[in-house]
């Protein structure tokens, strides 16, 4: 009988270098919210030499990005590219067997209403586009509100029309809100998007889950292109939280 001749290349760099314990443990800590170097050492609990290291090589391969705080310009939030993580895994997994690459990532699903709720500055630009793209991915099956530590008189106009534009999507006529407005609310979700925020954020009751995105503000810049661009950020992780509903509701 004929043997079969297997490939004795090894695994696919990309899982090799995911299978290092502390790279895996930085992967699946960052999969949930962005985090500062000093936040990953203390959950992973290694020197800020070490993580440092790996977090470099994780750069380097694309998995992780990085921006500096626009609270404080000496912090700096990394971030797991999910969709890149999703492509190169799916590959990699795949070099084993074609029939083993997965399937589209899942969407909605979510099969119950969940309180999410989004805080920025000025609940005028990052915050409102990512409730709204909320509601429009998941449709009823959140109920998504936003809200801002020191909210503008109104929406910003790029705000309207890049969801307008983008996504089909009008908020024409919303007001921000300050989140003491819906601090006594139960939510399920509590996600800050802007760097500030995240320090000045309450506490809400039942101890919602909690994440951070690291999106820079687009009215800074000004342009719509800047809008433009947040949008599209917020749209991936939106797609991402969604995916994260869903299978909170079938565990």
């Amino acid at each position: 009988m004929r043997s079969q001749r297997r490939d004795d290349t090894g695994p696919p760099d990309v899982l090799r270098l995911a299978a290092h314990p502390l790279r895996w443990q930085l992967l699946c800590t960052l999969a949930g919210s962005d985090h500062r170097v000093r936040e990953l050492c203390e959950r992973v609990g290694e020197p800020q030499n070490l993580v440092s290291y790996h977090l470099r090589l994780l750069r380097d391969a694309g998995l992780v990005t990085a921006n500096r705080s626009s609270a404080d310009g000496r912090d700096t939030y990394y971030h797991l590219d999910l969709d890149r993580c999703g492509r190169v895994f799916a590959d990699g997994v795949a070099a084993l067997h074609p029939a083993l690459r997965p399937g589209p990532p899942a969407g909605a699903g979510v099969r119950r209403p969940v309180a999410v709720l989004f805080v920025c500055t000025g609940n005028s630009s990052r915050s409102p586009i990512a409730e709204a793209l909320l509601r429009h991915r998941a449709g009823a099956a959140v109920d998504a509100v936003s809200a801002g530590t020191s909210p503008k008189p109104e929406l910003h106009p790029h705000t309207v029309r890049v969801l307008r534009d983008a996504y089909g999507v009008d908020v024409t006529g919303r007001r921000p809100r300050r989140v003491d407005e819906v601090a006594g609310r139960r939510f399920d979700h509590v996600v800050t998007v802007c760097d500030r925020a995240r320090e000045l954020c309450p506490e809400f009751p039942d101890h919602p889950r909690w994440a951070h995105w690291s999106i820079p503000d687009p009215a800074a810049d000004g342009s719509y292109a800047a809008f433009r661009r947040t949008a599209t950020e917020i749209d991936t992780r939106v797609r991402h939280l969604v995916s994260v509903l869903a299978a909170e509701e079938s565990s």
